[in-house]
């Protein structure tokens, strides 16, 4: 979070946050997120959502609104305020929502229908003039009649939304510093108000000091209108007015940055500059009778950094924090103390991401030293690493995705272990090198590494940490080493304008093949995964493909006409004439190897068709204005008499408060991050991926960590579908057991409820059947289906898919291997469901191991136990008479039988059976 301000639903279980220049939406519950597919051309400074969740309204730093539909996510209008916004708010009601615009209070009725049935975006109803300065906090009442706003000026006003009402307008001074909320309780009858030096005070609706004499009749008066729920301050039988009836402070050396108050607990949330918040309870009441009800509930400290904005729910359990200047997302719950969500992106520039082998996380590294592990489907980040001690250049999985391999300007290569999460190797070189990229070959035994310093791959061996070579030959730096994921092959890539194929496992022929000269320095390399093709993207401009047996030539593509560069704020030109970053610095091969996504230092992101070296589609990385490179077009009123950039004049300094004139930044710098002093950020993709399967890719930018994928959640897409494939054909099928046919149609009509039912149809003894006369043009669709259903869909159906997958595989195991590169995707994700399937399967067994081993105790315990007491009867037998001696046996007899039955019945337990078909029916009881 870069700034803005936090919301939550009407539920309290999810959060609306902006992140830069767009809206992400947290589900706390369900434990997902998304992101609004709109952005802003500024970075967002504040958000409202009305009360019926069907309309949010977004505002930049510049005054620009759009008012999007939160149920259908669909853009319905632009407006521009024209100056920067600071607050805005929706009435409780849903009427109006007020917009706090410099020193003015704008009230506009919400979008709707209209008699004529036409959609009015934006009515203004009234502005509101009255503060010297600017505002900083408009807050409703409950039945949205009036509002209060705050001020820089050191005071608060009540304004009333009905024309007829204007006597209601009241100011509230005393303050010595800013005002930096007003709130209403809950009967509307006492105002809270909270200034930045930490003064607390409450207002309450009373008669005038100099009227005691009717004060208690004005009183009655005041609270039998209050119970009528009609609120009337203008009608009274003598003045009244707002006034002080109780001041408390915060008795803190930390500013007030920001409040939030719950009017149902009276729960007052208070963020301080010193990273610390504080939890007021401000009582129930506003008589001062019986001391103060300014409580301390709580204090915790976050960190060092301001909480730029606080938010609590509807239930009054949850609080959500924001602080900037990190870039956290903090959800907490006070009454248990514990967080329900810890979020931090990088602080500083992203420079690699690398999806892991089944697609499920994404992890990223970055200049600050650390690697962030996160979860694809939510959107949170599970885990971060933080041993190295400098800018973390490179990452790469091993093949089974288990172990994790990072490379650093610390002189390093780190191994990281994902299950539990520790690093388990350090690998070093002889001397101090900077290394900045890394592969690992597809058996995980042997590491390399490149570096821009010495211009040499050395070779580590993972079980050892020993260094087995140093592979030299390269003339200029290693830019990047890639293996191939099927032969091993390494291939290395310099700005020496060569490409070299390595044999790291033959030590007596190491080279196995001339060097590759390219006529510029090579910028980025990969290799296809099916090992017999690598791509590298050099400096002038060009993509080349290389057969990596032959080292020949296959293609060639141009991309500078496809880059569209964005104008920098020191340029004196339009965008297209720019002639700066015109290559990419980074390439990524899709999953099947047919296509190339490319990115690098300009606002593009191409991706190419590589059977016919076209251009298939292109994406432009950010709309955000804030960051150099995202312009097109000149400004000449932005460009000052010596046609210097206004837009580059360093203003930190003008700021009216102390902690905003602050610079701790690096001034020079273009990478972006902390450094924001007299340089922007520079648009710039430094790392893309393909995710291995789905349709789906990932770019670290200067943006952050974005992620492309096909919305298919509309779309029909049927498959060679005639007039008689219909869904009543398709029911007549599975009537007749044509279970073959049946599927076949339904995968040609492609529609999921059919497919299903199809599916379900199938009996368990028919699936072997049906899978061997499986066509195999269907086959890919049908392990998407499966992997679509068994991973996305989580149902229950596990040995059923279990039998489905195995007889296709049995049936069908040979062709799927002579086409990897096409089943690699939906093979890839049926393995994922597998392995958290297995998983699960563990932890029952080891569960039911403990069972069984308490169950096998027990009954142990009660079977000596019976057997005891069995001996003690056959001694009392012997002391009797031997007249009574028959009788005594049959009663020992009873009483053994007795025993039995006794240890059941005290236990609960019955002892281990005597027949073997007993203890075999307990066994099946206990595994089930």
């Amino acid at each position: 979070m870069k700034q803005g301000t936090l919301i939550f639903t009407s539920d309290g279980q999810r959060l609306i946050s902006p992140v830069g220049n767009r809206v992400s939406c947290f589900d706390l519950v369900q434990n997902t997120s998304f992101t609004f597919s709109y952005e802003h051309r500024r970075n967002i400074a504040c958000v409202a959502l009305n009360s019926q969740e069907t309309l949010m309204l977004t505002v930049d730093t510049d005054g620009r609104a759009i008012l999007v539909n939160f149920v259908s996510r669909q853009v319905l209008h632009h407006f521009n305020f024209g100056e920067s916004v600071t607050e805005i708010k929706f009435s409780p009601l849903g009427e109006y929502f007020a917009v706090a615009a410099g020193r003015f209070i704008q009230v506009w009725k919400v979008p709707g229908l209209e008699q004529d049935r036409q959609f009015q975006p934006f009515i203004r109803h009234r502005i509101y003039s009255g503060h010297y300065n600017d505002v900083i906090s408009v807050n409703w009442s409950k039945d949205s009649r009036f509002f209060i706003s705050t001020s820089k000026d050191m005071t608060s006003k009540i304004w009333s939304v009905d024309l007829s009402e204007r006597d209601v307008q009241f100011t509230m001074a005393g303050h010595r510093d800013y005002v930096v909320g007003a709130f209403f309780n809950e009967s509307q009858d006492v105002i809270y108000t909270v200034s930045k030096d930490g003064a607390v005070f409450q207002w309450e609706y009373t008669v005038k000091p100099g009227d005691e004499e009717d004060e208690d009749e004005s009183d009655s008066d005041s609270d039998e209108e209050m119970d009528n729920g009609n609120s009337e301050v203008v009608k009274q039988s003598k003045p009244m007015s707002w006034r002080i009836t109780r001041k408390d402070f915060l008795h803190s050396d930390a500013k007030v940055q920001s409040c939030c108050f719950h009017s149902g607990s009276h729960l007052l949330v208070v963020g301080l500059t010193n990273g610390s918040f504080r939890l007021y309870d401000v009582g129930t009441s506003g008589s001062t009778v019986g001391g103060s009800d300014f409580q301390l509930i709580q204090q915790l400290s976050m960190g060092q950094n301001s909480i730029d904005t606080v938010s609590i729910n509807s239930s009054g359990e949850w609080l959500a924090f924001g602080l900037s200047a990190l870039g956290q997302l903090l959800v907490y719950e006070w009454i248990s103390e514990s967080y329900i969500l810890r979020q931090q992106g990088h602080f500083d520039t992203m420079n690699k991401c690398v999806y892991s082998p089944d697609g499920s996380r994404i992890v990223t590294a970055s200049d600050d030293g650390k690697i962030k592990v996160w979860d694809v489907a939510s959107g949170f980040c599970l885990y971060t690493f933080s041993e190295h001690t400098s800018n973390v250049t490179d990452l790469v999985f091993s093949k089974k995705g288990n172990v994790l391999f990072s490379c650093s300007l610390d002189g390093t290569v780190r191994a990281w272990d994902l299950i539990r999460f520790r690093n388990f190797r350090v690998l070093t070189a002889a001397t101090r090198v900077q290394f900045t990229c890394v592969a690992v070959d597809p058996s995980g035994e042997i590491v390399v590494a490149g570096s821009q310093d010495l211009f040499e791959v050395y070779v580590w061996s993972v079980q050892t940490g020993q260094l087995l070579d140093s592979l030299q030959g390269h003339e200029g730096p290693i830019s990047c080493v890639s293996f191939g994921a099927e032969n091993g092959v390494l291939a290395s890539s310099s700005w020496d304008q060569t490409v070299r194929v390595w044999d790291v496992f033959n030590r007596g022929e190491q080279v196995r093949n001339e060097p590759i000269s390219v006529e510029s320095d090579v910028l980025s390399l990969v290799v296809r995964p099916d090992g017999k093709e690598l791509a590298v993207s050099t400096l002038n401009g060009q993509i080349l493909g290389f057969d990596i047996d032959s080292t020949k030539e296959k293609w060639m593509i141009d991309v500078k006409r496809d880059i569209q560069q964005g104008r920098y704020l020191e340029d004196r030109f339009e965008s297209k004439n720019s002639a700066r970053g015109k290559n990419f610095t980074t390439i990524s091969y899709s999953f099947d190897g047919l296509s190339l996504i490319c990115g690098g230092r300009n606002n593009t992101i191409a991706m190419y068709d590589l059977a016919n070296q076209v251009l298939l589609r292109r994406f432009t990385v950010s709309l955000n204005m804030t960051i150099n490179g995202t312009q097109q077009l000149l400004n000449s009123s932005r460009i000052g008499q010596g046609g210097e950039s206004l837009d580059l004049i360093d203003r930190q300094g003008e700021e009216e408060e102390w902690i905003n004139r602050l610079d701790n930044s690096l001034p020079g710098s273009h990478r972006g991050g902390l450094d924001e002093r007299n340089v922007r950020p520079e648009i710039r993709v430094n790392s893309i991926t393909y995710s291995p399967t789905s349709l789906s890719f990932a770019c670290a930018s200067t943006e952050g960590l974005l992620l492309y994928g096909v919305d298919d959640s509309v779309i029909f897409d049927p498959y060679d579908l005639d007039l008689d494939v219909t869904p009543e054909l398709i029911g007549e099928l599975l009537q007749e057991r044509e279970y073959l046919q049946a599927i076949v149609m339904a995968h040609r009509l492609n529609e999921w409820n059919v497919l299903v039912r199809v599916w379900e149809s199938i009996s368990l003894s028919d699936i072997e059947l049906v899978a061997q006369g499986f066509p195999v043009v269907y086959l890919n669709r049908m392990f998407g289906f499966l992997g679509e259903l068994l991973v996305k869909r989580e149902t229950h159906h596990f040995e059923y898919g279990l039998v489905w997958i195995k007889s296709l595989i049995q049936w069908h195991g040979k062709y799927i291997n002579q086409h990897k590169a096409i089943f690699s995707s939906n093979v890839k994700l049926l393995q994922r469901w597998l392995t958290r399937v297995g998983k699960e399967l563990v932890s029952i067994n080891e569960k039911n191991n403990y069972l069984t081993t308490f169950l096998q105790s027990a009954s142990t315990k009660a079977s000596e136990s019976s057997t005891q007491h069995q001996q003690e009867e056959e001694e009392d037998v012997d002391e009797d008479d031997e007249e009574e001696e028959g009788d005594d046996d049959e009663s020992a007899n009873d009483s053994e039988f007795e025993g039995w039955f006794g240890a059941e019945a005290k236990t609960g337990i019955k002892p281990f059976a005597e027949s073997e078909d007993d203890s075999d029916d307990d066994d099946i009881n206990i595994d089930t």
